[in-house]
């Protein structure tokens, strides 16, 4: 297989920011520091040439760093960012992270949409506002949602078709459950919708993290496959969050598993040139 790229990770360093989300005994394992450094190994030996770098925290200072990482790193070719969609002066926000040094290493924006209480808050006429400045600055946006929250996706997409949507982790499917339905009538709905890409990442921890394998996975992954085709999805480890459930090597061996019946052009897509395409990577 060629070259292959992660279109989702996350570092963070705890003594410069805090990530207040990692709390309770089930994520203890990940309240420590992850760097480039402690990723750039296990990237190496999976075949993982490029990596696109996610934002953790709605903190507007992420977004710099993160950038400068990307300018200093052989490995990083794009970041999602974080910035409020909301500020009357997005524009311009938007337009100064990109002449940050590294600035040209932004490639989206993100928001944590599934901590948003408002089913609908993606349709807010700010919100709105904010990624139609998304769409303008040349950026695609992730979405970062569960799946009651995917009918408002539809309808953000459908307003702005000249906006790339990006969902991140399937939509959160209930593969612990086994539940296939709702989740897969609203991802096909959204799959519609020429300008929606998914990222076949972050089933292993939507599973139980004890006992999954990648039969529990497949239903999901097959959904996604079928729904967007293999031009429209991208590979992401969620690492370091994945390794709540797997190890890096585990999941780069699964996802090749569960995309083992496509085509090499197809399999080839799934792992950098649908990434490499919609982040101008």
């Amino acid at each position: 297989m060629p070259a292959i790229v992660d279109a989702h990770h996350h570092v963070w360093d705890l003594s410069v920011r805090d990530q207040d989300w990692i709390t309770g005994e089930q994520l203890a394992p990940i309240r420590r520091d992850f760097s480039l450094d402690d990723l750039t190994p296990l990237a190496h030996k999976t075949g993982v040439t490029a990596t696109v770098l996610v934002q953790t925290v709605t903190v507007a200072e992420e977004t710099p760093e993160f950038l400068a990482l990307a300018d200093g790193h052989d490995l990083v070719a794009g970041v999602v960012g974080w910035t409020d969609l909301t500020r009357p002066d997005i524009a311009d926000t938007l337009a100064r992270l990109a002449a940050l040094p590294g600035g040209r290493y932004l490639k989206g924006i993100r928001h944590q949409v599934q901590g948003e209480p408002d089913p609908d808050w993606l349709l807010r006429p700010d919100v709105l506002r904010g990624l139609a400045a998304v769409a303008d600055a040349g950026l695609v946006y992730d979405l970062v949602v569960l799946p009651h929250q995917l009918a408002a996706c539809v309808g953000a997409a459908a307003a702005l078709p000249g906006l790339t949507f990006v969902l991140d982790h399937c939509g959160k499917p209930p593969v612990a459950s086994g539940d296939v339905d709702p989740w897969a009538r609203s991802l096909r709905a959204l799959a519609a919708l020429p300008n929606t890409v998914c990222k076949l990442s972050g089933l292993v921890t939507e599973a139980d993290w004890a006992s999954w394998t990648p039969g529990a996975l497949r239903p999901y992954s097959d959904t996604v496959l079928d729904a967007f085709g293999p031009g429209r999805v991208m590979f992401g480890s969620d690492w370091p969050v994945c390794t709540l459930a797997a190890t890096y090597e585990q999941v780069m061996e699964t996802a090749g598993e569960l995309t083992g019946s496509l085509a090499a052009d197809e399999r080839e897509a799934v792992f950098g040139g649908t990434a490499t395409r919609v982040y101008g990577l």
